[in-house]
């Protein structure tokens, strides 16, 4: 880590000028379910969003508001409900949520954003909502941001926060963020929801960028299931209050500072994965560009059967060279190298001995890595993953009932 760059206490609360309340209005059946972020400034705000083209309506909502508003206030979210496949009552509702939160703040209903997550094809219990809405506004504070964090979680079965402050210029910046997500986890987002902010000035072109470049190397580079969900939201509010306006040479160290946040996040939600018993850390390197390295660690932790591996601790190699077999990158597939941990299982893409008692004591803990050498270039990537169970299979068999 940077010398700069010191993880802190709190979430999306921890940067100056930003409000946060988590409260129980109903939708689940225990527990907060309702959370508003507020920034006391007009912020610039940046967004990523699902790839799945059946989206639910808040996203078509928030989509709308970041595209025709300049800037960003609040943001609202729910769980216990999706709002997903809902029709035009769905966007009404998602609308309506925002007029709730902005007249209350006395602000532009296009400068809020809004999500929700939970369970799709039921419609919002709107008169719950707007209570909560209410009670919300009523006691939102820089002390919020725990219960905003346990307000948006769905099967998690943990808060996620976390907050860094950086030193640019002699003085104090701060990022904040939280995140929801356990299953549905799957690349270009997912059933993950997270909520950035930072007191640092930032234009919005730049925001955007730095947005992009934290979310490819933390949200875009982990995987639960491989499934792609309707809700994915990733959002960051910049509010300028720290009256920092980062020059050139403060942009990486910015930077570092934000894929940090988002890594430890998405590694959060990696460790919290539906029935999991294992985090799966693969790096693929010496890879010819970055964007191969990335598709073939994809593919490894989005194997059934490598997934299935390493929750019997079974050092089955040959499933992993499947894996890149599977993902048509244009590679030579006969000078690969495998390894767990520090045992290598494979050389020059073909069998040769190894303990097979040390790497099943490997495959055994509660962190595995797994190595691919490709030895065709420079370049590398890591994705977390993790063991596929009968846990898992067994909660989502009986999800809705």
């Amino acid at each position: 880590m940077h010398t700069n760059i010191q993880q802190i206490s709190g979430g999306i609360t921890a940067p100056s000028g930003f409000l946060s309340v988590g409260v129980r209005c109903g939708l689940k059946t225990t527990g907060n379910d309702l959370a508003i972020i507020y920034s006391q400034e007009p912020s610039v705000a940046a967004a990523v969003f699902t790839a799945n083209r059946f989206c639910a309506a808040p996203i078509s909502i928030s989509r709308q508001h970041l595209a025709s508003a300049s800037t960003i206030q609040a943001i609202v979210v729910n769980s216990g409900c999706a709002n997903c496949a809902t029709g035009e009552q769905g966007l009404l509702d998602a609308q309506r949520m925002t007029e709730i939160v902005a007249a209350g703040l006395n602000i532009s209903s296009d400068s809020v954003l809004v999500a929700s997550t939970g369970k799709i094809g039921t419609f919002l219990l709107m008169n719950k909502i707007e209570t909560g809405i209410h009670n919300a506004l009523s006691v939102l504070s820089r002390d919020g941001c725990l219960s905003a964090a346990e307000a948006i979680m769905t099967t998690d079965t943990r808060p996620k926060q976390a907050a860094v402050e950086i030193i640019i210029q002699g003085k104090q910046v701060n990022i904040g963020g939280m995140a929801k997500g356990a299953g549905m986890i799957a690349p270009n987002m997912a059933t993950m929801l997270s909520f950035l902010t930072t007191d640092a000035m930032l234009p919005k072109e730049l925001l955007n960028k730095m947005l992009q470049e934290a979310v490819n190397g933390s949200f875009n580079s982990i995987t639960i299931d491989g499934d792609t969900s309707t809700n994915d939201m990733v959002a960051i509010l910049a509010n300028g209050a720290s009256g920092i306006v980062p020059n050139e040479s403060d942009l990486n160290i910015l930077q570092a500072g934000l894929n940090l946040v988002c890594l430890e996040l998405a590694t959060m939600i990696i460790r919290d994965a539906e029935g999991a018993t294992k985090l799966v850390r693969i790096l693929v390197k010496n890879a010819p560009d970055k964007n191969s390295a990335k598709i073939i660690g994809l593919s490894i932790a989005n194997s059934t059967l490598v997934k299935c591996a390493v929750f019997g601790a079974d050092p089955n190699w040959g499933r992993i060279l499947c894996a890149i077999g599977n993902t048509g990158v244009e590679i030579d597939l006969k000078d690969i190298d495998v390894y767990v941990g520090k045992v290598q299982l494979v050389r020059n893409s073909c069998a040769r001995g190894f303990d097979h008692a040390e790497a099943h004591q490997l495959l055994s803990m509660d962190e595995v890595e797994l190595i691919i050498d490709l030895k065709q270039g420079t370049q590398e990537a890591v994705v977390l993953g993790c063991d596929l169970t009968t846990e898992y299979v067994s909660f989502n068999a009986h999800y809705s009932t």
